[in-house]
């Protein structure tokens, strides 16, 4: 057992894989993730703290203690003072890892001011595109003039596509997905995706697939149409160049390239470090691509040591203005 006090070194969590129509294997083949056998795994669910699903910390003197555990009993010294006023009762954000070996359906998010009429939860969310096939690509939102009568005339012919935004992606970009706008992930794609704490999809069209049961999906057609933003028209890709993965008031997202040794520790506040790629290490823990640690409040150092060149990592906070 490690010698280091609670919350005095980064905090890992086990994995949660979950079953999709659309998942595969590459976790396996890309990232050395242990999966379970004979299953089609399209997520991993890396920090999240939901009543159905519930990380657990996977090694240390906080061993075995839930995410749950961590923001209810110990808010100050894992999350920070920062974070004391957060009137959450669970901790606000998902993060997780989404294998698409096939693409996704055509689906869209509650915006805030609907969730209470259709009883879902707003679900914000950040796509960084860690791999990327050679002709991957995704869809987001209109194309530019398609009102709401088209949308409606498309899904009675089976003609979705034709209306959706669809922009092709590399390694390294990413979007901003907000609630309210229509999208649909890509085939051969594997993205870190960071988001509210919400699991409300509303899914309007699916390609005319069938599920794992063999049967067709479930479609939310009153729902999604209750939710689309139809004056959200081509957005776009952010490229690679720009350090600002995401910014807004639920999360901070931003990439870092590291060449020396990285102090992750800040005052009154915490970090989740996500790796990108190469290999660092901070006070014991290694961190290779797809792999996520929680850098706690309590660290007065936690320096993240690059192994190997071309190290770079995402650096996931809550902003203040969430609390």
């Amino acid at each position: 057992m490690s010698s280091k006090l609670p919350f005095s070194a980064p905090i890992r969590f086990t994995p949660l894989a979950m079953e999709r129509v659309w998942g595969g294997r590459h976790f396996e083949t890309l990232l050395g993730k242990d999966l379970p056998k004979d299953a089609v795994i399209g997520e991993l669910w890396e920090i999240v703290d939901r009543p159905e699903a519930q990380s657990v910390v996977s090694g240390g003197t906080l061993q075995g203690k839930t995410l749950h555990d961590l923001w209810t009993e110990s808010r100050q010294a894992v999350f920070g003072s920062l974070h004391l006023a957060n009137p959450s009762p669970r901790f606000p954000l998902l993060v997780k890892l989404l294998d698409a070996r096939d693409r996704l359906s055509v689906q869209v998010h509650p915006p805030a001011h609907r969730v209470e009429e259709l009883q879902g939860e707003p679900k914000t969310e950040c796509w960084y595109f860690l791999d990327a096939d050679r002709d991957a690509s995704i869809y987001a939102g209109l194309k530019k003039g398609v009102t709401r009568a088209d949308f409606e005339k498309s899904l009675s012919e089976g003609t979705v596509e034709e209306n959706l935004h669809s922009t092709p992606v590399s390694a390294g970009e990413s979007i901003f997905i907000p609630s309210g706008r229509l999208h649909a992930i890509g085939a051969g794609l594997v993205i870190v995706e960071i988001q509210q704490n919400s699991d409300t999809t509303y899914r309007v069209f699916d390609w005319n697939r069938t599920g794992l049961d063999g049967k067709p999906r479930d479609l939310h057609i009153p729902q999604s149409m209750a939710s689309i933003d139809f004056e959200d028209f081509e957005p776009t890709v952010t490229p690679s160049s720009n350090p600002v993965v995401a910014n807004c008031p639920l999360f901070h997202v931003e990439k870092k390239s590291i060449s020396a040794p990285l102090d992750m520790a800040s005052p009154g506040d915490f970090c989740i470090v996500t790796g990108l790629s190469g290999e660092a290490e901070c006070e014991g823990a290694r961190l290779l691509p797809g792999e996520f640690l929680l850098i706690p409040s309590s660290m007065e150092s936690a320096l993240l040591n690059p192994v190997r060149e071309n190290t770079s990592i995402l650096v996931t906070r809550l902003p203040v203005s969430a609390s």
